[in-house]
Order: C-alpha cells, then sequence, then structure tokens
C-alpha cells in the first residue's frame, strides 16, 4: 500500500546524516509506515529519543517530539505519559541509550506496564563517538574498546523486557521491513508497555571491524540467520546456536500502568482510601 510519508517527516531535517549502508533509515521508515496503518493521531503523539545514532530519529520525524538526556529517553515518556494518559509515547532508543545508562529505567519502565511504545535500534556498537562495545555487543567480537574481544555477555533485551513485565515484546530487523512495519503496528496498537528491538546494520563501525562485511554482507547475514519466532521455539536448543528469532515473541494483556492510577486518584477523591 502506498504511503505518502512525507507528512510524518520532517523535509528541513533531510538529508539525514547516518552512514552510507546504515540499518536505521530503514527502521525509520518503517516506523511511519506503521504509524500511518495503525491509524493513530498524529497531532496527539510524542516521539522522545535519547543519545546515539538512534537520538537522531526524532529530529527527522514531524510529531511533538523531545530529544532528551543519555539514558533518560524513558523517564521523560513516563513523565509525559503520567501527565497526559490520552497522548501517544513513543520512544526511539539504542543500545546504549536503552540498555546500558538507560538499562534501569528500561527494566522499570517494563515492570510498570505503562503504556509507552519503545523502538530500540540494536547494531551492536556504540556508532555515533567511534564503535566501542556496547551491552549488545557479542562476545569475543571486537570493538575500539575491545581490540582483543569483547568479554562481556551481551543481553539478549527480548528476555530483559519479557522477565522485567513487559506485555507486548517483538523483535524485527531491517532485512525484513514488510515484517518489521507489521510488528511496529502491532506494539503501537499494545495497550500496555511493549518493546519492540530492531536489529539493524553498522557497516562503519561494526561489520567492517568484525570482518562480517559491509552493509550487503551484514544483511546477507540477517538473511541467514533469522528465524520465525513460531519455527524457533520447535527447534531443539542445538539447532537454535547462532540463530535469532523474530516476530511477535511475547504478548499478554494486564492492567496499565496510568490506569491504576487513575483509579487511585478517583477512590482518593470518592474519600474512599484507607486511612
Amino acid at each position: 500500500m502506498d504511503v505518502n510519508i512525507d507528512k510524518y517527516l520532517r523535509q528541513d531535517k533531510l538529508p539525514h546524516i547516518w552512514c552510507p549502508g546504515c540499518g536505521h533509515g530503514t527502521v525509520l521508515g518503517s516506523f511511519v509506515r506503521a504509524f500511518d496503518q495503525s491509524g493513530l493521531d498524529q497531532d496527539k503523539t510524542v516521539v522522545i529519543s535519547g543519545i546515539g545514532c538512534s537520538g537522531r530519529a526524532s529530529g527527522y520525524l514531524n510529531f511533538d517530539t523531545l530529544h532528551v538526556t543519555h539514558g533518560r529517553a524513558l523517564t521523560f515518556a513516563t513523565g509525559v505519559k503520567m501527565a497526559n494518559p490520552e497522548l501517544n509515547v513513543i520512544v526511539m532508543t539504542g543500545d546504549g541509550d536503552g540498555a546500558a545508562i538507560g538499562g534501569n529505567h528500561l527494566i522499570h519502565s517494563s515492570r510498570r506496564n505503562i503504556d509507552i511504545t519503545v523502538v530500540l535500534f540494536n547494531n551492536n556498537i556504540y556508532g555515533m563517538t567511534g564503535g566501542q562495545f556496547s551491552p549488545m555487543t557479542p562476545t569475543g567480537d571486537t570493538a575500539t574498546t575491545s581490540p582483543y574481544g569483547n568479554i562481556d555477555q551481551n543481553f539478549d533485551l527480548c528476555e530483559l523486557a519479557k522477565s522485567s513485565g513487559a506485555t507486548f515484546v517483538g523483535r524485527g530487523a531491517s532485512y525484513q521491513p514488510r515484517k518489521m512495519i507489521k510488528l511496529m503496528k502491532e506494539g503501537l496498537l499494545h495497550k500496555g508497555f511493549a518493546f519492540v528491538e530492531t536489529l539493524t546494520q553498522c557497516p562503519v563501525n561494526y561489520g567492517k571491524r568484525n570482518k562480517i562485511g559491509g552493509a550487503r554482507d551484514m544483511l546477507k547475514w540477517q538473511d541467514e540467520n533469522l528465524v520465525p519466532a513460531k519455527k524457533y521455539e520447535k527447534m531443539d536448543p542445538a539447532e537454535r546456536e547462532g540463530l535469532i528469532s523474530t516476530g511477535i515473541l511475547h504478548q499478554v494483556v494486564k492492567e496499565e500502568y496510568t490506569d491504576k492510577y487513575k483509579n487511585v486518584i478517583n477512590t482518593v477523591m470518592a474519600g474512599e482510601s484507607n486511612e
């Protein structure tokens, strides 16, 4: 279906600054198409981003946006949602902004099940600052800060969000934009905390350094290693080695945080408190 994406983009901010071959533009393009299909009101939507390559996303979007301090996108988003629960609140974050300095906020936002949709750009590296390893850099891979190989165990952020209480968890990839659009749409329409991880390629600071190659080679790697969630679940543990599940990984219905808060206010205002 043809979509006029121009109305969702700030034309005066284009072209974007992302490197040639970067997957972030594909993720952003998928997002605006997913938003268009969702039927949500553009004028009742706030997009918030932090610092890093992913942080530039909010500046390109023709919504009410906030570009905030490092790791604090979810705290600002929580404040916006609590102040006006009628708004659609979306966070654009990265593997550093959302999983390192902002990791604690990811855990507690998931735990609260507040109605925020998170799109996390995962390129396995700190791309904007020159290629330092992140919490998502696979063990053994090299970066400017791990020239002999990363000794840290990398996160599975989808499992982290799920175990912390997120009621919608999914994973998409820049190689599969159509599937990513569908996944993002589902996340946008979900009532509760929705976490969508998007795997994107960074050929400049990750691919070449780890001898994966350029953007084309990295997309080929995605093609060979991504498996739909339902198929992945049926595989033996040995078969899953090195593969990554995609699609909706977890979805349940639970009471949303601002609804709980509203109930408390109504109870107190009615003079029915326990005091």
